[in-house]
């Protein structure tokens, strides 16, 4: 099986098994945790007259509130079962969301050409991509802003594996959506630090700012304490 053929079929089996509560998957917290942070990041650089595509948007959860604040959102997510979770859960129809794999270079494009330069909202999606993706990936962020719009990436650093590794070894065994992560053969923090940044990069896109950051999680630890993992955030685009 191809690396992208691998990943698909995890995430399918994945979304397949996750039941349609919200927060049933580990990193689905509410918004006032991860997209609303995140828009006051990016609000400053991003044209909210343009659309926003939420890539890697699972079950939807940060497309819909990104939806009340830009003029169009659209969601995509490599996964059939987890776009059919996000449709089921937009009641208000507020979201365009549509199966696309941001590995293929076509149907990124052809989105673009709909759609026009775009806003791009983009989680932890780099970092558990196989490595021959990611700069497909990167490539697809710099396809659907094109020249005039801007992307917004969090990434999972190194110190997250840390984080991860402690988990899966305490006494009484990983936190149960964790390891349905790791059961479903998803490899979170795969990436290094520095890799993000030169991925988009070398794909043409500027960044316009940086910082740390944690994604907070679904799922607790032992003492009660919610799972935090460590984070960067870029915003990007092209300047010049």
């Amino acid at each position: 099986m191809s690396p992208t053929g691998r990943y698909v079929h995890a995430w399918e089996s994945y979304w397949g098994d996750t039941p349609g509560a919200p927060g049933a998957a580990i990193w689905d917290s509410d918004p006032s945790l991860a997209a609303e942070p995140h828009l006051e990041l990016f609000a400053p650089y991003a044209d909210r007259a343009r659309p926003v595509v939420d890539i890697g948007c699972g079950n939807g959860t940060q497309t819909r509130y990104l939806a009340r604040h830009f003029a169009r959102a659209v969601g995509v997510d490599v996964a059939h079962a987890g776009i059919a979770h996000a449709r089921r859960a937009d009641t208000g129809r507020t979201v365009e969301f549509r199966q696309l794999d941001a590995a293929d270079a076509g149907a990124v494009r052809e989105l673009h050409e709909r759609l026009g330069d775009s806003n791009v909202y983009m989680r932890a999606v780099i970092h558990q991509s196989d490595p021959p993706d990611r700069p497909l990936v990167a490539a697809a962020v710099a396809e659907l802003v094109g020249e005039r719009g801007r992307a917004f990436v969090a990434e999972l650093t190194a110190g997250a594996k840390t984080v991860l590794r402690e988990l899966m070894g305490e006494p009484g065994g990983p936190p149960p959506k964790l390891a349905r992560v790791f059961a479903h053969g998803l490899r979170p923090a795969e990436s290094d630090d520095g890799e993000v940044p030169e991925l988009l990069r070398a794909c043409g896109l500027t960044v316009l700012a940086y910082g740390r950051t944690t994604l907070p999680q679904t799922e607790f630890r032992a003492d009660g304490t919610r799972i935090e993992l460590p984070a960067q955030w870029l915003i990007v685009g092209r300047t010049g």
